[in-house]
């Protein structure tokens, strides 16, 4: 085996000090992805001691960008993105040009040329597809309305770029630098560039027009179908390898046969997907991988920071930060307020645009190769990136921050919700769902106002028997469920849910476990549940809970932080078999179920 290992090394590296100073980070309460930047900076050119290969860190993270946009695919739909497009495309293009324009501005402050200045402003008003999502994803906002209005907006900024890259190297002598003619020719259905501007702009939205249009004729027929082949082998292996062969297959192909990003196209395999009954499940088995290699998308960005840029060019630095922090967020909050929705709307989309990533390094490295951008430009974007990017976080914790003040103030403006007597799974005068409307999202979900009941979390595999047992049953209950498909199938049954995450305070307060009588946690996350038995005991130290584990260790975690019952799912499979061979009628579950 050769000792020269670059690939190995470069993960090895880029993964172990991520964890170290992400451990760190989160240890001083500071976000993880700080310690990600922080450990790329120390593998990075820049500093002394081992440099890591940026090619490979790069191409690595480009996989995280595929697998991140993937993911965020599977629990979005065709129906989510057209229900935001009002109000995504035209704050995209507007927020695009008001950035645009701002780095522009600048450019000339600094002397230099138009084309610099259009490159230059371009990589500003892109925001990270990963820094966005991510943040999303913390705090369990991608299917609320500001989530999918953040990823509507994301996926528009994504196209305005793909549309930069194809047009750049075309307009590359009028803008005033170095003319290559094939630059933009990518992919089978390229023509060159004698077409002229109007005929590559043409191209560009063609190409983009049938990759939709082959992902919902023909994707959205094969990709179910091959999940739900590969799901009856039985083979859990087989399904994890088609999922992310179908991910990377389709991110690759739409960027080598159409010319789409990479991202965009993992974003539409994942939506594609998302119709089949087995995209919960997909979304499971893609998770550690999307963790992983988004990771070393924060370890890759760091390693192209120089920190001693920071002393060469402070004001410049400083200037770019602005733009992206303030020029952009500012933009951004202005187009949705103008748009009718509410303050914490703005606040959480304007925070979430406030950076930039990807888009932006590949922009400043074709504007540098076409002579249109000076290294220095290339630099400015560097450290802007870095810096929004370490910045964003405490943007989120300053929103954290003023959420009681906006949630007070939301609420003395709205009329209280009326409740209607729904279904026969509520007791009269009931809602049968306590989420928030469409624009009323943004505050803390309506509490319930049931009594005596049982709060049901999750309603997967495990969680719809248990509530059909309960329906039969009559006794009252409620779901808390973050999956909009599965809350529509709750409503239509008349059973009463609170749409959002249990391990939320205010979605969990919003279920009344104070005056419940039981919990019961169907989740499979062992973690998550923990802190939600945690919760449910500080608010009614008498309720009853009941959870479930994959393990012994998961018993007995449970069960050190407050469960009164915690079922083990493979003992209670062995139970039955032991039943069915001895010819006994199966006995009820012991009250420890340890």
């Amino acid at each position: 085996m050769p000792n020269d290992t670059p690939l190995i090394a470069t993960i090895v590296a880029g993964l172990g000090l991520a964890f170290v100073f992400g451990a760190l980070a989160n240890r001083f309460r500071i976000p993880p992805l700080v310690g990600y930047l922080v450990a790329g900076v120390l593998v990075g050119p820049n500093t002394p001691g081992f440099v890591a290969d940026a090619g490979l860190a790069n191409e690595l993270a480009e996989i995280g960008v595929i697998l991140l946009m993937f993911g965020v695919g599977l629990h979005f739909s065709l129906k989510d993105l057209l229900s935001v497009r009002a109000i995504a495309v035209p704050g995209a293009i507007v927020q695009i040009g008001f950035a645009t324009a701002l780095g522009a501005g600048l450019s000339w402050m600094l002397g230099w040329s138009m084309g610099a200045g259009l490159v230059f402003g371009l990589a500003l008003s892109v925001a990270s597809t990963v820094v966005l999502l991510r943040a999303l994803q913390e705090r369990r906002m991608i299917e609320t309305e500001r989530g999918r209005i953040a990823v509507g907006w994301l996926i528009v900024e994504d196209l305005a770029m793909v549309l930069a890259l194809v047009l750049l190297p075309a307009l590359a002598g009028v803008l005033g630098g170095q003319e290559q003619a094939d630059a933009h020719a990518s992919g089978l259905l390229s023509l060159p560039a004698s077409y002229g501007i109007w005929g590559v702009v043409g191209i560009t939205l063609a190409k983009v027009a049938a990759f939709v249009v082959v992902m919902l004729v023909v994707g959205r027929r094969v990709i179910p179908w091959i999940l739900h082949y590969v799901a009856h082998t039985g083979s859990r292996e087989l399904f994890r390898l088609a999922v992310l062969a179908i991910a990377l297959g389709v991110a690759f192909g739409a960027a080598k046969l159409f010319g789409v990003s990479l991202a965009l196209g993992a974003f539409f395999a994942g939506m594609i997907m998302s119709e089949s009954e087995l995209s919960h499940r997909a979304a499971e088995e893609s998770l550690p991988l999307r963790d992983a290699f988004s990771v070393l998308f924060f370890v890759s960005v760091g390693m192209l920071f120089d920190p001693f840029s920071l002393l060469s060019n402070g004001l410049p630095i400083l200037a770019t930060l602005a733009i992206i922090v303030i020029g952009k967020s500012l933009a951004a909050f202005v187009i949705v307020i103008a748009f009718g929705y509410p303050l914490t709307t703005a606040l959480m989309i304007s925070a979430s645009l406030a950076q930039i990533g990807e888009f932006s390094f590949i922009l400043a490295e074709l504007g540098v190769g076409l002579k249109l951008l000076p290294e220095q430009g290339r630099d400015l974007i560097l450290a802007g990136a870095i810096l929004s990017i370490v910045l964003n976080p405490l943007m989120f914790l300053a929103l954290d921050w003023m959420k009681p003040w906006l949630d007070a103030r939301t609420a003395r403006k709205e009329p209280p919700v009326e409740a209607k007597p729904v279904g026969p799974a509520t007791a009269p005068g009931q809602v049968a769902s306590v989420a928030a409307a469409a624009k009323g999202e943004d505050g803390p979900p309506p509490r319930t106002t049931s009594a005596n009941h049982a709060i049901l979390i999750g309603y997967g595999r495990v969680g719809s028997l248990v509530g059909a047992a309960l329906k039969q049953a009559a006794l009252p209950f409620l779901v808390i469920e973050d999956a909009d498909k599965t809350l529509a199938r709750l409503k239509a049954d008349g059973i009463e849910t609170v749409s959002g995450n249990a391990a939320n305070a205010e979605v969990f307060a919003a279920a009344n476990p104070e005056g419940a009588s039981r919990l019961i946690l169907a989740i499979p996350n062992a973690f998550e549940a923990g802190q939600i038995v945690l919760r449910a005991r500080a608010a009614n130290p008498r309720i009853n809970v009941i959870a479930r584990a994959h393990s012994d260790a998961e018993v007995e975690h449970l069960k050190g932080l407050g469960a009164d019952t915690v079922i083990m799912g493979e003992r209670e499979i062995a139970r039955g078999i032991v039943d069915e061979v001895l010819g006994q009628k199966p006995q009820a579950a012991e009250p420890s179920a340890a």
